[in-house]
């Protein structure tokens, strides 16, 4: 068996989780492999006790943003990351 897709999550920790990563090859992208993997692993922060899931997406990536929509995540907010040297 080949793995196709993988996602993960931190624990619960007062009644949230985070998933990431989300992945997928590139040569295995747009068969639905990586909006399962994201599916079952949020249902696994539901499941564990989490009240609220949440991820970071890439908002250049329109379409894992589009999974994301589809399996059930809404937009939140935005956030930028600034380093000063």
């Amino acid at each position: 068996m080949t793995p196709v897709a993988m996602a993960g999550r931190n624990r619960v920790v007062a009644g949230m989780s985070r998933v990431a990563p989300v992945y997928t090859p590139a040569g295995l992208r747009g068969r639905g492999y990586g909006a399962a993997a994201a599916t079952a692993v949020t249902r696994s922060a539901l499941d564990a006790g989490a009240g609220t899931v949440v991820l970071f997406a890439d908002l250049a990536n329109p379409t894992s943003n589009g999974v994301y929509l589809r399996i059930g995540y809404r937009a939140a907010g935005e956030r930028a990351v600034i380093a000063f040297t």
